[in-house]
């Protein structure tokens, strides 16, 4: 029986739906030790480490009847959680609906590589650092489902060249997933390296460095290189309006307070904590904007 496109499309949202609530799983424990994604088995609230019963842990409808509360402590649940399904169920909603419902394993080689960057960016938003788990994984895994779904680099010129027919085929896709890899990993480590030295600090953290490569394994070299322009765009202006947002603070302090602080200060001081920014969130936006837009943005650029 055929099942009709609109019914697909709800499909995919609903799985997307289950999928954000692993993801907050993963979120959670992937940079904890003493945890993992398998352990414990079940979800437990991170505040009294109650395990959940089936009915706490349904996306969105839990956190809604339970008012954003466990039912053990009754601690605040974290906001992150509900906007973590939801998001995942629009996204994944989205990625049906660009690549055509009847394009299921496109469909999934690119809810995968979406569901991967839900986690880095949330992670990263959080800690600063990027799971070895999502960037390295995506390294290794981005050849094997470029090979199996050729059609995710149907818009490659290099892979077209690189196949033997005039449509990209399973070699063409698993050369030019492979170099994307190493261009993508290869430019970021590069940019790092020279900026390490010219400031005598760490510039990027390598977990950034590793997201590209990985991502470059989805999009191809050209798409990485496309990513990292998207990234740096995003986040300077998101750096400027985050020093512009502490300037104001500053100052409002420094009014309440009748300091003699200069503006001089208050920018160098703005400036100091507005660099602390996590990248690996806009490396994710431009992977994205170039998995399912890359014939726009090819365009564009």
């Amino acid at each position: 029986m055929d099942i009709s496109p609109p019914l697909l499309l709800v499909w995919w949202a609903v799985m997307g739906l289950f999928v954000g609530s692993f993801l907050n799983a993963a979120i959670y424990r992937l940079p904890r030790e003493d945890l993992s994604v398998s352990r414990p088995v079940r979800s437990i609230c991170p505040n009294c480490k109650k395990q959940l019963a089936w009915f706490e842990n349904i996306p969105l409808v839990s956190w809604l009847v339970q008012r954003g509360r466990c039912r053990g402590c009754a601690v605040s649940i974290s906001w992150r959680y509900p906007l973590v399904e939801a998001l995942t169920s629009l996204l994944w909603l989205w990625i049906a609906w660009e690549s055509g419902v009847e394009h299921w394993d496109l469909i999934l080689a690119r809810v995968l590589v979406i569901s991967g960057l839900i986690v880095a960016t949330f992670v990263d938003f959080e800690l600063f650092e990027i799971p070895d788990e999502v960037s390295i994984g995506g390294m290794v895994i981005a050849p094997v489902v470029s090979f199996l779904v050729p059609s995710l680099h149907t818009h490659s010129r290099l892979a077209l060249e690189l196949s033997s027919g005039g449509e990209v085929d399973r070699t063409g896709a698993l050369l030019a997933s492979l170099i994307g890899v190493a261009v993508g990993y290869g430019v970021l480590w590069t940019v790092a390296t020279v900026a390490e030295r010219l400031y005598g600090r760490e510039a990027m953290g390598l977990g950034d460095v590793k997201l590209l490569g990985a991502a470059g394994g989805f999009v191809g070299p050209v798409g990485a290189l496309v990513t990292l322009v998207l990234a740096s765009f995003v986040g300077a202006i998101v750096g400027v309006l985050n020093i512009a947002r502490l300037v104001c603070f500053l100052r409002r302090r420094v009014r309440a307070r009748r300091s003699s602080r200069t503006w001089s200060d208050t920018l160098a001081a703005a400036r100091c904590a507005g660099q602390m920014l996590p990248f690996g969130p806009y490396l994710a936006l431009g992977t994205a904007l170039a998995l399912v837009y890359w014939n726009h943005l090819r365009v564009w650029f």
